[in-house]
């Protein structure tokens, strides 16, 4: 429940979608240029490792205290502060041009996100009501799946225009825009009162499947989202492809992404879709994704980018609204915040299965025990629903 009658008008959602752009163009478009930037401050596969992690290490430690502190204060300060926060963060690299204060740079931008990110969800949810929470993530998840495709493209053009300080830059202005957009038109959302809570009690709200089967799937799709983009290109190079056919494949991953959620959002508002059916639908599209990966040449990957984007797109919108819906206004900025630690860690943890699983056996493998790590689950509650009785109808 949102406590709201009336979806928010246009004009309070852009700059929220804005921010999503922003912490999805800040971790891509960063994280896909340092690989290829030659300079003192990325001298070594380890330092770069270490310059990756700093942003995600930041997210996955700071969401969730600062979705609490979000619910504490109300979510629109912790958005325009964690926006100035990413703002200076950036401007430090520009102005400081070494390698100690790249690293303190990429830490404050993975700390900032880690404020303006859930806040923004949490905004999301609170100046929409319950029937309008499909629509609205829908819109949310697609600006945020734009900065994901724009990222590695614009930022590479600005790292070969002008360094990797001239992508900072922008990113300083950015943040900025976003920041006084925000301020001018987010209305201030207070927090609400409510009881004590023990860390018992949030252990039980955290584990109750409301909330777990979203999260969950929630990982899923963004483990399948991030394995696709990273080791789709490493099928490509295997069977001869170009950079630009694999390129491509990345891109039209992210595309079906970006186009799925709104009209996913729709559906679900209109009362076409349910929550527990497309997440189900997502995660069977995903997981035959991953397993069209293991075919060899062009239409192996073609097939999975397609899918493992169809199926992401599913997901997203439909598992942000079900947790939007269950949760009181009052600890929103905390379950989202919980919520996007979940797709951290599957961020972080989809690649390292598959890695792990290609180094012992083959990447094929890797993709393989993925996609069935995806597909067990709704497969076996449909399995499970057959199975069981049916109850007889109340009168």
């Amino acid at each position: 429940m949102t406590g709201q009658a009336q979806a928010a008008p246009a004009r309070q959602m852009w700059p929220l979608y804005a921010a999503g752009f922003t912490t999805a163009f800040g971790a891509h478009g960063i994280a896909a240029n340092l690989g290829g930037f030659s300079d003192d401050a990325v001298t070594s596969l380890l330092v770069l490792g270490g310059l990756l992690a700093l942003y995600d290490g930041a997210e996955v430690l700071l969401k969730p205290l600062f979705g609490s502190v979000a619910d504490r204060i109300g979510a629109r300060p912790v958005l325009l502060g964690g926006l100035v926060a990413f703002a200076l963060a950036s401007a430090v690299y520009v102005v400081a041009d070494s390698p100690g204060w790249l690293w303190a740079a990429r830490l404050g931008q993975g700390a900032a996100a880690s404020a303006f990110s859930p806040s923004a969800s949490a905004l999301v949810a609170r100046l929409n009501p319950a029937a309008k929470l499909g629509r609205a993530f829908g819109g949310y998840g697609f600006h945020k799946s734009i900065g994901y495709t724009l990222g590695p493209l614009l930022g590479g053009l600005l790292v070969w225009a002008g360094g990797l300080r001239s992508l900072f830059a922008v990113l300083a202005v950015l943040g900025v825009v976003v920041a006084v957009w925000a301020a001018l038109a987010v209305p201030a959302v207070p927090p609400l009162p409510k009881s004590r809570q023990t860390v018992l009690d949030l252990v039980r709200r955290l584990a109750d499947p409301a909330f777990l089967a979203p999260t969950a799937a929630l990982a899923a799709a963004t483990a399948a989202l991030s394995v696709g983009v990273g080791f789709l290109p490493v099928s490509g190079r295997a069977a001869d492809l170009g950079t630009v056919a694999t390129g491509a494949a990345v891109s039209v991953l992210a595309a079906c992404a970006a186009i799925v959620q709104p009209r996913t959002g729709r559906a679900l508002d209109e009362g076409r879709l349910t929550t527990r059916t497309g997440i189900v639908a997502g995660l069977l599209i995903t997981a035959v994704g991953l397993a069209g990966a293991t075919l060899s040449g062009l239409a192996g990957v073609l097939v999975a980018a397609v899918l493992i984007g169809v199926g992401t797109g599913l997901i997203t919108p439909l598992g942000f609204a079900a947790l939007a819906a269950r949760t009181s206004p009052e600890r929103m900025g905390q379950t989202m915040g919980a919520a996007e630690l979940g797709r951290e860690l599957g961020d972080a943890g989809g690649p390292l299965l598959v890695a792990a699983v290609a180094t012992m056996a083959s990447l094929t493998h890797g993709y393989a025990v993925l996609a069935i790590l995806l597909a067990l689950p709704p497969l076996i509650g449909l399995l499970l629903r057959r199975l069981s009785p049916e109850r007889p109808a109340s009168p």
